[in-house]
């Protein structure tokens, strides 16, 4: 989502991307089916929810990750203006994505559509990240303050609903699809933090035996690489089989 496809692409980035995809797209299924009253699988705790929140986790970090490799390669051929530029115009046009399947998903499910979901949660972070995308270690510590933080905000509930974005939840709040700032930000800056120190100067720091060539990696990668196209497209699908097949 971050990087150009071809050689400016790191394939190990990829293909946990698109095991993420994988997962995400496992949960989505079980989701739907038990939306349609289909099955009546338990996906708010146990194995179901910590598969959802895998995927969720790999794609923000590996968002934070792909920001930093972004950076590291734009601050040798643009101006830090340009930079800051560059950047509020990718967060914003996340961002506008996530309006549009908000109002998507206000149309089908008006009193659970998404609010403040993955696509407005990442194109704000890649605007924030703007000041803390030059650090390593303040980054985890930031990052643990965001994620405390965040836990903590998650066993309340507040009389207001301004602060939704940040994770101060309303009472009896609702929404299919939901990643506030607290505490995802503080995994996107891990994220940030792993891409400097690994991957500093537009280069790996540490070798690692390319397989990217290998069949499943491959398919993985390529999952990896469309990754934005995929989430758009997959839940229409997955809703269209299930219409079909209960008609």
């Amino acid at each position: 989502m971050i990087l150009k496809k071809g050689k400016d692409r790191f394939w190990e980035i990829d293909f946990l991307r698109g095991f993420a995809i994988i997962l995400m797209i496992f949960f989505h299924i079980i989701y739907d089916l038990n939306f349609f009253s289909i099955t009546n699988f338990r996906i708010y705790s146990g194995i179901i929810l910590y598969i959802a929140r895998l995927s969720a986790s790999i794609f923000v970090v590996l968002a934070g990750i792909s920001l930093s490799i972004s950076y590291s390669k734009s601050k040798n051929w643009l101006k830090t203006n340009d930079i800051i530029l560059k950047f509020i115009k990718r967060g914003l046009k996340i961002l506008f994505l996530g309006v549009i399947i908000s109002v998507i998903t206000w149309f089908y499910i008006p009193r659970g559509f998404v609010v403040f979901g993955i696509l407005h949660f990442i194109g704000t972070s890649i605007i924030l990240s703007l000041i803390f995308i030059r650090y390593r270690v303040i980054n985890i510590i930031f990052g643990l303050f965001f994620i405390i933080v965040g836990f903590y905000l998650k066993s309340l509930t507040f009389d207001f609903n301004i602060l939704i974005p940040l994770g101060f939840i309303p009472n009896n709040f609702w929404t299919i699809d939901y990643f506030p700032l607290f505490p995802w930000f503080g995994i996107f800056l891990i994220g940030i933090s792993i891409g400097n120190i690994i991957y500093p100067d537009f280069k790996r720091k540490y070798e690692i035996k390319d397989l990217s060539k290998k069949l499943l990696v491959k398919s993985f990668c390529f999952l990896g690489r469309n990754s934005l196209l995929i989430y758009f497209l997959h839940q229409p699908i997955i809703i269209g089989i299930i219409t079909i097949l209960l008609t």
